[in-house]
């Protein structure tokens, strides 16, 4: 090969170059695979080294032989060696054991393993090794040993490669010396350095150039600084007239925001005298007093250590002039750290302008590097290339460095190959930190490491760092598609032509539309092109290939999410995703990252953002799952729609034993890797046809599907005991689906309940959940049906009642038939809903003997214990688990409140106290009694029924009585009172808000009403005319089953027509009907007025309520009207039973106790601030005191106004109004606001923080609802399948019912009012334009543009800078306008006198400007932003 250009002293010999093959030998040392556990090693790709992992159970492995690793060896994974999966091991590596998958070699006699440890990092060996393996897409490649031996190597001496390796080796050390052990930093830092405000050392610069002292135009270059823009741009872009630009002189700065950095470029001016900069820029010097060395600043802001400040204090969206939205007030706010000395500083300036000065030495002549100890050198100048390597440590006061070390950084290390000289210069950054406290993980790092995460180990996850626009995905997709379907393709790649055709199938309207493409056909996900006459149908994903086979699992960062370029949106600021990760190419589940100093829920409301601004379409719009975390907390969701996106139903992960997983690395251990990841999206999650939205199952409901699939495949039985109200349908339906689907041996899986209702209504459930689906759901109408779908060879999951069953075994088989035969033979999986009561003891045993091999797995939320078994039958089992077998998983009603997956429990119980017998009905039979019950429900329920919330956000509420009759009783008495025909009156302050308060139906099983006599019938038919009446609907009493039907989709409120206050009901009358398996969220509240149930019962019946919601419905509501302290034993011993002995977390505190929490959270908010008007003047840290306090005392004042017992008029006796409430919270919310914007957040040193995620809880807003408006203009334009059928005149009765809705809330914001009416006008005349777009960001983007256009107005007529007016506008509060000095300095008085004929005086001028800019603010501009 020759002699290299740059050598260690004394060594002259040529480098040889020979192949690797030439040079290493093959080495085994086979092990038979242990029965124990042991020790495996893995290769991470990229040449980043080994990894170890521990192996429980050897032998489970298929392979019979293994393999101990050796130190000193090269080792490669054969199946990722495309993707330089390459190591050389050392002595922590020996004894490991690989597979055959990871061949070792030896070196040869005079070759170093060390010197090839950093031979091997070279590109073009990652090249040779990719070239040498051959196969498909991703991980279909196998590298083929003898390619890669043949690979030629250019090595010098073993002295010398033994050199070259411990050189390198100090520089690693170098690297990662801020990972050691810290020592005194005190050699290097005669003072303390401390951290200051750049308005602390440096004053704005607005000086003029009114005299045209330069008329040297300046722009601002990151790589050049302050230059001459003829020099730069080769013209001149500053206007003719440059008197009006600042005029900066020379040592003062600038900053430009917006330049070829990422964050703009600040620069002091060194090369001329003067100059001029457009007053778009911010300029300033240093205070007179020299409090900040020039040079230590230019150093400063060099690196990329002031971007964090700049980066949280720019304003999203909009631009000014294509500049960083930052005002001048908040730009002298961002913080340096500096030394207290001026003279260190200096020196540091000083030493680090001389490394700079060595680094940049190659620019101006041949670099010579003789006399620099270790290296000779021979100049070449062709084939000198510069790397630029630069190392930030982060250094407390509490480290040791040695000073001189880092003057040694000045030698330049060489390395030489493949006549290539790579010169690579090291800048080191000393980033001093005074405090001893840790500092949170910038975003970045945190990114880093979850990618380092999903990447290394065995995850198999690729890192594609290439992949950052739209087109790069596009390309990259295409590639994987061609890949996978080769033969399909007859190895003809796909035209352009034909690629459009696939990209336009993926353009999904929703992120519903993707789920349902994504299911695919027989688990196979494809597109369809047409190809001449031929069609071809491509596989871009196959379910059964999960870990394996075609699919490609890769993951990106920063890519860049473009404007939109809708004409009806308007611009907004580019987007760059933190991480996404994609399967075969196609984006699945993106990942928005915060540090902790922020909440997870910044990431949720950026994703929110993100999507109204229409940035997940394209590729992007078959996302299926969100993740979101401030690195300590994690959650995930599905993918749905800006205005369908619910904080509330967002999911943390848990183990099985439900124990939180709650940091970002240990959440992606569990939930992100392979095959987790693709599980998640192919496996667990569900689409909800009736109310069109993805569904991701919770940990909890996983692990139960998880615990069942185990046990199939043993032939075990068992049950899973999730609290009701936790999803146990959704959970039952995936178990049930999946035992089918994997259990090649099961024929029929069939789900039981008990009821005809039931069966209904699980059967909806089910068919809802499988309209997408692999499997088929069949409801059984009779036992005909149910005996031809038992005989049939279709595997489908069967939905039956019991008693259908009983009746086909028992009566409908006749013994010793081939039918009988073949359906006694069935292997059969029996899923059990509400298994406690569901089937008998009796009943399963028969069901048992019929079916020999059958598999029973139970369902239920309140299991049969000891305390309330079954009665004693002989030897019969009289509890759940003896009954079904052991118990596979428990989600207790305790760990689903805990994990925010259902609602905790506020009872009430409102009878008569101490009465002889509780239990006596009699007491309970007057009209006036009932009277009673119906003022509380109708009259004292204003917040358990949701009035707060607006016109059609209401809740629903359900009355169960003991009998029909009675149920019958109160039907009819709720009608006189809405007819006015009682002494009971609905108050007016209830009709405000729902003049048509209140809309009820009675409802009883099919089953309850054929026991019924003549008169129920008669009085049934009345109540179904009622309600044919009341929605235009058409039931008879033949027709009850479709009724029933009708009213649970309706109390439901999922499908989007029952969103609309005019299709909602109120209130629902039951006897036992609903009590049970029964799903709607938006119901609130049970009235119970009858004696109390068995523990089962009751805690079925409570969890009618508790479902999860809004954010204003923080728990179900309970009222019992019977029996008030037996039914409080009943409850408490029911609750107890079922938490875990404990009722803390599932009931609510009552009057007695939270009536006096309550007043004493009063007096002490009033102690912190006697009244609202005193919260402006605080301190920042008496305003975080406040918010504290605040947040106790409303959210006691929204649990005490949730009673009944609660009246308006109790307020005058605490010493408080609803108005001084009121104001107290206009306060409250401005003091969050500077809270959230405190650039470094501080502990107050009490150990307790304000929480910045806490949402007002007891403030009533009965205005109508602004969202509501949005989702109704929303449903209008982009409707359900089932809604885009709709006659012309039911889409006007839609239009009229939103102008409606429109003219109410005009009557408290006109402005806002002014845009919705606008933008219904437009949708008369062509809505076909807005299908699809997000209506809540059209109406916010009306509001900005019209907030613009008054601003623009305001500065037109005023000669103000626009930024700075904008300012004033976002930061507007309490009347005070934050900038006012800014504003007076940057107007142009100026211009304004040669504009007006009658010229105010200056002082009048400013005077009236303020005046007038305030009364823009209140009338113009506030309206828009709330």
């Amino acid at each position: 090969m020759g002699k290299p250009k740059i050598r260690f002293k004394g060594y002259n010999d040529e480098w040889e170059q020979r192949k690797f093959g030439e040079i290493v030998e093959k080495y085994e040392d086979p092990i038979e695979t242990p029965t124990e556990g042991y020790t495996r090693l893995g290769i991470r790709s990229h040449a980043k080294g080994t990894f170890h992992s521990y192996v429980e159970k050897g032998k489970e492995l298929e392979t019979a032989k293994m393999f101990r690793v050796a130190a000193d060896k090269f080792i490669v994974n054969i199946t990722f060696g495309w993707e330089h999966a390459v190591a050389i091991t050392d002595e922590n590596d020996a004894g490991k054991l690989v597979s055959h998958r990871f061949p070792q070699y030896s070196f040869n006699t005079g070759m170093n393993p060390k010197f090839f440890r950093y031979l091997i990092l070279d590109e073009n060996f990652k090249h040779h090794l990719e070239l040498s393996s051959p196969g498909g897409a991703g991980r279909n490649r196998v590298l083929k040993l003898s390619d890669m031996l043949q690979y030629k190597m250019n090595f010098p001496s073993e002295a010398e490669q033994k050199k070259i390796a411990a050189y390198f080796d100090d520089l690693d050390n170098l690297i990662t010396l801020h990972q050691r052990n810290p020592c005194n930093l005190n050699k290097f830092m005669a003072f303390d350095w401390e951290q200051r405000k750049l308005g602390d050392l440096a004053d704005r610069v607005t000086r003029k150039n009114q005299d045209l002292v330069s008329e040297l135009p300046l722009t601002i270059s990151a790589q050049y600084g302050l230059i001459d823009q003829n020099e730069f741009f080769d013209k001149r872009v500053a206007s003719k007239d440059v008197s009006g630009y600042y005029l900066i002189e020379n040592g003062e700065f600038a900053y430009n925001k917006s330049t070829d950095a990422p964050w703009g470029a600040i620069k002091r001016l060194d090369r001329y005298e003067n100059g001029v900069l457009s007053t778009l820029y911010i300029v300033f010097g240093i205070k007179e007093n020299n409090p900040v060395d020039s040079d230590f600043l230019v150093l400063y802001y060099s690196t990329n250590l002031w971007h964090k400040g700049i980066h949280e204090i720019a304003a999203e969206g909009a631009r000014n002039h294509g500049l960083l939205n930052i005002a001048p007030a908040d730009f002298f706010e961002t913080k340096l750290m500096i030394s207290q000395d001026i003279e260190e500083q200096n020196k540091i300036g000083k030493y680090f302008e001389e490394l700079e000065r060595l680094i940049t030495l190659h620019h101006h002549k041949p670099l010579s590097i003789v006399n620099l100890p270790g290296f000779t050198y021979n100049h070449h100048k062709s084939c000198i290339m510069c790397v630029k390597i630069k190392i930030n440590l982060y250094i407390g006061t509490n480290y040791d460095i040695d000073m001189e070390y880092f003057g040694y950084l000045e030698i330049v290390i060489t390395y030489n190959h493949h006549k290539l000289v790579y010169l690579r210069y090291i800048e080191v950054v000393i980033i001093t930190i005074k405090e001893k406290k840790s500092m949170a993980e910038l975003e970045s790092v945190i990114e880093q490491k979850l990618i380092e995460q999903l990447v290394y180990g065995e995850s198999q996850w690729t890192y594609r760092d290439d992949l950052k626009t739209e087109e790069d995905l596009w390309a990259n997709f295409r590639y994987i598609l061609e890949q996978n379907n080769k033969d399909r393709l007859n190895g003809e790649p796909l035209s352009d032509s034909e690629f459009e055709q696939v990209k336009n199938q993926l353009q999904f309207s929703s992120f519903y539309k993707a789920g349902e493409w994504l299911v695919g056909e027989n688990g196979k996900v494809q597109v369809h092109v047409q190809r001449d006459t031929e069609r071809l149908h491509l596989v871009v994903m196959n379910h059964e290939h999960i870990a394996g086979g075609s699919s490609v699992y890769e993951v990106i960062n920063q890519y860049s999410a473009l404007k939109p370029k809708n004409d009806t949106e308007v611009v907004v600021r580019d987007r760059r995703f933190d991480v996404t990760l994609l399967i075969n190419g196609l984006p699945m589940i993106h990942i928005e990252l915060k540090n902790k100093q922020h909440s997870y829920m910044d990431g949720f409301w950026q994703i929110k953002k993100y999507i109204g601004e229409g940035k997940f379409t394209g590729i992007f719009s078959a996302v299926q799952m969100f993740v979101v975390s401030n690195g300590v907390d994690t959650r995930y969701f599905a993918a749905a729609s800006d205005t369908e996106l619910n904080p509330k139903f967002m999911s943390g992960w848990v183990d099985r034993e439900n124990n939180p997983v709650s940091d970002y690395l240990s959440f992606a251990k569990s939930v992100l890797r392979i095959p987790e990841a693709h599980e998640m999206i192919a496996r667990y999650t569900v689409l909800d046809e009736d109310a069109k939205r993805l569904i991701l199952l919770r940990p909890y409901q996983i692990h139960a599907i998880e615990s069942i699939r185990e046990a199939s495949k043993v032939g075990k039985s068992g049950f899973v005991w999730h609290t009701t109200g936790s999803g146990k349908t959704l959970t039952s339906y995936k178990a049930t689906r999946n035992l089918l689907m994997d259990i090649p041996a099961i024929d029929k899986a069939i789900f039981l309940i008990d009821r005809k209702d039931l069966d209904t209504q699980t059967t909806m459930a089910f068919q809802a959940y499988a309209n997408n689906d692999l499997v088929d759901v069949d409801e059984t109408d009779n036992v005909n049906d149910l005996k031809k779908k038992l005989k049939s060879d279709d595997r489908q999951v069967i939905v039956t009642t019991i008693q259908k069953m009983q009746i086909l075994i028992g009566k409908r088989l006749e013994e010793g038939t081939s039918d009988y035969s073949k359906i006694k033979n069935l292997k059969i999986a029996f899923v059990v809903d509400e298994c406690h009561r569901a089937v008998t003891p009796k009943t399963k045993r028969e069901l048992e003997r019929f079916f020999g091999r059958a598999l029973w797995y139970g369902f239920t939320g309140t299991p049969r214990f000891a305390e309330n078994s079954y009665p004693q039958m002989g030897d019969l089992p009289r509890t759940t688990e003896e009954l079904y077998g052991k118990r596979l998983h428990c989600y207790t009603i305790q760990n689903a409140i805990h994990d925010k997956a259902v609602l905790g429990f506020q009872v009430e119980h409102n009878g008569t106290k101490n009465m002889p017998d509780e239990t006596d009905d009699s007491i309970y039979e007057s009209e006036a009694y009932m009277l009673k019950v119906l003022e509380v429900i109708l009259n004292k329920s204003y917040h358990k029924l949701g009035f707060q919330n607006g016109k059609g956000m209401t809740y629903e509420g359900l009355l169960t009585t003991s009998s029909i009759q009675r149920a019958q009783k109160y039907y009819e008495l709720l009608t006189k009172v809405k007819n006015g025909e009682t002494s009971l009156v609905i108050d007016e302050k209830i009709k405000q808000v729902l003049p048509d308060f209140p809309k009820f139906a009675i409802t009883y099983s099919v089953t309850e009403n054929e026991e019924g006599s003549h008169a129920n019938q008669e009085k049934m038919q009345k109540s179904l005319d009622d309600y044919n009446k009341m929605f235009g609907t058409k039931y008879e009493l033949s027709q009850i089953q479709g009724y029933n039907g009708n009213l649970n989709k309706r109390l439901a409120r999922k499908e989007t027509k029952f969103k609309r206050r005019s299709e909602q009901l109120d209130l629902v009358i039951v006897v036992d009907r609903l009590l049970t398996g029964f799903d709607a969220p938006c119901m609130s509240t049970i009235f119970i007025d009858r004696q109390p149930m068995g523990p089962h019962d009751l805690i079925q019946a409570f969890s009618r309520t508790n479902r999860i919601y809004d954010k204003n419905k923080t728990y179900g509501q309970i009222v019992t009207f019977q029996a008030p302290t037996l039914f409080k034993k009943c409850v408490d011993d029911a609750v107890k039973l079922y938490s875990a002995g404990s009722t803390g977390i599932a009931i609510l505190a009552e009057w007695n106790e939270v009536e006096p929490a309550f007043r004493k959270a009063l007096s002490a908010l009033k102690v912190c601030a006697q009244n609202p008007s005193d919260i402006p003047e605080m301190s920042i840290k008496e305003k975080k005191t406040f918010a504290k306090m605040f947040q106790v005392f409303d959210s006691l004042f929204a649990q005490l106004k949730s009673f009944t017992r609660y009246d308006d008029s109790m307020l005058k006796e605490y010493g408080i109004t609803e108005k001084e409430y009121e104001d107290y919270v206009g306060h409250y919310k401005n003091v969050m606001e500077e809270i959230r914007e405190e650039k470094e957040p501080r502990d107050d040193g009490d150990g307790t923080q304000v929480d910045s995620d806490y949402e007002l809880m007891a403030y009533s807003n009965t205005k109508i609802d602004y969202e509501y408006i949005i989702n109704l203009i929303q449903n209008i334009v982009t409707p359900d399948e089932e809604e885009e059928k709709i006659t012309p005149e039911e889409r006007q009765k839609k239009l009229s019912e939103a102008k409606q809705y429109i003219s109410e809330l005009r009557k408290d914001n006109e402005k806002v009012a002014d845009i919705m009416e606008n933008l219904i006008v437009d949708i008369e005349k062509d809505g076909i334009k807005y299908r699809g777009q997000s209506i809540l960001n059209i109406v916010e983007n009306m509001k900005q543009d019209c907030i613009d256009k008054v601003i623009s107005d305001f500065c037109n007529t005023w000669y103000a800078s626009k930024t700075d007016v904008m300012y004033a506008a976002i930061h507007y509060k309490n009347g005070q306008i934050p900038n006012e000095s800014v504003i007076k300095n940057t107007v142009n008085y100026t211009k304004y006198k040669e504009s007006q004929e009658k010229v105010l005086p200056r002082y009048k001028y400013y005077a009236r400007m303020m005046a007038e800019l305030k009364k823009t603010l209140n009338e113009e501009i506030k309206p828009l932003l709330m």
